[in-house]
């Protein structure tokens, strides 16, 4: 088949969970013998072109700043879908399938306009489906009113539908999709062995790792060390990221007087993070907004509880099985994470056993190549009209 995967962003150029979904999207396709295009933004200089195994990688549109702060411009976007709506002119009648994400929501809506010009099928990842609270919220009351009107437009585009979480697949109906939404439940790349028993390294240390931005709540954390101190004197935790909340987090550290307690050691290498995870005595993500929640996959693959915290928007909490491998706080405080640290240090290495076993159970389920199985035999399905 002729297959045109549609996103703005190419991993490793920038990173993200979709990033890499694309990509390994687009490879898998190709490796599998199918004709693949992946249409993007130029993110690269002129010497560092990217080169993916046959995927013939296409540019709509130039080198654009995406991010001002923790939010997503305008412009790019915008920039974005006038460029897909190009090349889905020019070249739409030589693809069977466009498979592109709903955000940024221009592309989608470029290939759903054009897509009785060019008779292709449209396949469409919805990772997140945001609330209209949030959306008036995120951009205000005339933007967040237009953003919550163009997400409801997307999902009555004619589309075969894929979430990654039964939440936004149940918010996706909600908003008025035509016909039904596949619910992917795996993007964890790693291996599917189980993991080897190791236990909690002395003394007991909480580890932290995402990008600070409002939204991850990573103050949370030091919160959370504090009030569990007081029951696990010698706790220590270890907060792994950069982003706009890296000052809060700081102030806060050194408010609660935590320095000799908590580390900040920024971005590291896949390595020493791996051995941070495997070694932690539990994975914290305060996160109010999750679309999947690798963070707690990761954790498990390590052997190791994740913690996460209960919220209308954070679809982690369906990966969390309380008391198999980990737990899930029932609100936003430092009290009540730090509830779930001591049990997770109480449980100790029987919670470490249930963890791994957690794992192995729903390794195959949680692997990106389970999701890439599916979306690839839905090629053949025809699109909801």
């Amino acid at each position: 088949m002729r297959i045109c995967v549609v996103y703005d962003c190419l991993f490793p150029w920038t990173v993200g969970g979709a990033e890499r979904w694309y990509r390994n999207l687009a490879e898998r396709l190709a490796a599998e013998g199918h004709d693949v295009t992946y249409l993007t933004l130029t993110q690269w200089d002129a010497d560092d072109a990217p080169d993916l195994p046959g995927v013939e990688v296409v540019t709509a549109g130039p080198r654009l700043e995406l991010y001002v702060g923790d939010r997503r411009k305008i412009g790019p976007p915008l920039r974005f879908g006038i460029g897909a709506f190009l090349h889905l002119a020019r070249r739409g009648r030589r693809y069977d399938v466009v498979h592109t994400a709903s955000f940024p929501f221009f592309s989608l809506l470029a290939a759903a306009v054009l897509r009785p010009v060019g008779r292709y099928r449209i396949s469409c990842d919805w990772h997140e489906v945001w609330s209209r609270d949030y959306w008036l919220d995120y951009l205000g009351g005339t933007g967040g009113r237009i953003g919550w009107l163009v997400q409801r437009l997307c999902a009555r585009a004619p589309q075969t539908a894929y979430a990654f979480s039964r939440l936004h697949a149940e918010r996706l109906r909600h908003i008025g999709l035509r016909g039904d939404v596949t619910v992917l439940t795996g993007e964890y790349a790693g291996s599917l062995e189980p993991p080897a028993p190791t236990p909690a390294a002395t003394p007991p240390t909480v580890v932290y790792a995402g990008r600070m931005i409002p939204e991850k709540r990573a103050w949370l954390v030091v919160d959370a060390i504090a009030s569990a101190r007081e029951r696990i004197p010698e706790l220590r935790g270890r907060i792994f990221g950069e982003g706009p909340e890296h000052e809060r987090v700081a102030a806060r550290i050194a408010e609660l007087g935590l320095q000799d307690a908590i580390e900040l050691p920024g971005f590291v290498e896949t390595e020493e993070l791996d051995r941070a995870m495997r070694e932690a005595l539990c994975v914290v993500q305060p996160s109010s907004r999750e679309g999947y929640g690798m963070v707690v996959v990761e954790a498990s693959a390590h052997g190791v509880p994740a913690i996460v915290v209960e919220g209308d928007d954070n679809a982690a909490v369906e990966l969390v099985d309380e008391g198999r491998n980990g737990y899930v706080a029932p609100e936003p405080t430092g009290d009540a994470i730090a509830d779930a640290i001591v049990r997770c240090h109480t449980e100790g290495d029987a919670l470490r056993t249930a963890t791994r076993n957690w794992f192995a159970a729903n390794a195959e389920r949680l692997s990106i190549e389970h999701s890439l199985r599916t979306v690839a035999e839905g090629y053949a399905l025809p699109t909801v009209r």
